[in-house]
């Protein structure tokens, strides 16, 4: 198969009754490694031979990560608080949306995975729970938890776990949009240092992408909220959008998304505002505009194509999806791999820059990211991940990864 086949093609829309009947009983099932046909097998896999195992855990607890499941197990955690676009929907209505994701997990990453829904929004509560439940898994992937909770969550889960963990709406959305940025600079002839992005949305998303842009080097990141540019002086700004304006917004403009697109080279939308084409018209020449909202983005491509020389979004019927199974199965595979106790800021920019790498010489104004069916993804990024982690140690081990404050 060539490069070229690998790129993501529009699918056809599947019909309702075909939504609800693979869905039906459920996406999951657990199977066992060994076929149990025999009393002998039911000896070896349960009574009494389990007891043995079972024992030599007790003496040896390093033998749970050889001989149990758990050190490779992700937990897809979530209070239901965000899901998708469908906002707080409660924890049972989140269920499907969790099993898909561990069914990501096991087809891209290889990984064991279980959905966990959580019926508190009590950030102390879901802490404790995931303390007490500690030696059943290896990692947790924080999943459609709302803002400004989801980042004081992440930052005490890392801190209570000394294992893997990552707010896949901050962190994966940041890992891809960096990757594919990566790729529309070469497109653009432009560099980091120079850019001036523009990011509508102050979320979990718009957060995260901001961080790991600052991070790769990026000149000037200015964000904007419902409320317009965040800029220090700014009144009634949350204790999070304090700190990133005096982070970001180096010119220090004010008033609207208007006033913000105005010279500036990169858009990324992680919100469900519109922006107007006029307001588009106003980005520098040649511009690259991530409407990454889905379904709906904030400014459709046809649009932005008349202002932008790259477009992106976040629906796989349009080219250059900016989709997260791009980026998380393999930096949990990468970490858990590197038996990393966090994923730190390197990680993810290590495996924004394996993305990056595999378009090659393919790279177009159409193809700035692969497609997530493209069967090197993530092994390019669990390499990326774990070369990292190597070169992070001993470092990698006790870091607290870097995340907005709580």
């Amino acid at each position: 198969m060539s490069i070229t086949d690998r790129r993501a093609t529009a699918p056809t829309a599947p019909t309702t009754d075909e939504i609800f009947a693979a869905h039906e009983g459920g996406k999951l099932s657990v199977e066992t490694t060994m076929p149990l046909d025999s009393t002998r097998a039911l000896s070896i896999a349960y009574t009494p031979g389990v007891a043995q195992v079972s024992r030599a855990i007790h003496e040896s607890p390093r033998m749970r990560a050889t001989h149990t499941w758990a050190d490779r197990l992700v937990v897809v955690l979530s209070d239901g608080t965000a899901v998708l676009g469908l906002g707080d929907i409660g924890p049972a209505a989140a269920l499907p949306v969790m099993e898909g994701k561990s069914a990501l997990f096991k087809t891209f990453g290889g990984l064991n995975s279980i959905p966990l829904v959580i019926n508190t929004h009590d950030v102390d509560e879901i802490v404790a729970t995931m303390v007490a439940l500690r030696h059943s898994f290896g990692a947790v992937n924080l999943e459609d938890v709302a803002a400004p909770r989801c980042f004081e969550l992440e930052a005490r889960l890392i801190e209570a776990l000394d294992c893997p963990v990552m707010h896949d709406d901050q962190h994966g959305t940041a890992v891809v949009v960096l990757a594919a940025l990566t790729n529309a600079a070469r497109v653009t002839q432009r560099e980091f240092a120079s850019m001036r992005v523009v990011i509508a949305g102050a979320g979990a998303a718009g957060i995260a992408v901001t961080e790991i842009l600052l991070g790769a080097g990026v000149g000037e990141v200015i964000l904007t909220d419902s409320r317009g540019v965040i800029h220090e002086g700014r009144e009634g700004l949350s204790e999070i959008k304090a700190h990133y304006a005096k982070r970001t917004n180096r010119s220090q403009v004010s008033g609207g998304l208007a006033e913000a697109l105005a010279g500036a080279d990169v858009f990324i939308g992680v919100s469900s505002s519109k922006v107007p084409e006029e307001e588009l018209a106003r980005m520098n020449d040649g511009a690259i505009v991530f409407a990454l909202s889905n379904p709906d983005p904030e400014v459709l491509p046809e649009v932005a194509q008349r202002h932008a020389a790259v477009v992106a979004t976040g629906r796989s019927d349009f080219p250059n999806q900016i989709n997260n199974v791009l980026a998380f199965p393999g930096i949990f595979r990468g970490a858990l791999d590197a038996g990393a106790r966090r994923i730190t800021q390197q990680m993810k920019i290590a495996a924004a820059t394996a993305l990056a790498d595999i378009v090659g010489d393919e790279l177009s104004p159409e193809y700035i990211v692969p497609s997530p069916l493209d069967e090197r993804v993530a092994p390019a990024v669990a390499r990326a991940v774990m070369d990292a982690a190597a070169a992070e140690v001993p470092a990698a081990a006790p870091e607290v990864q870097a995340a907005a404050p709580a």
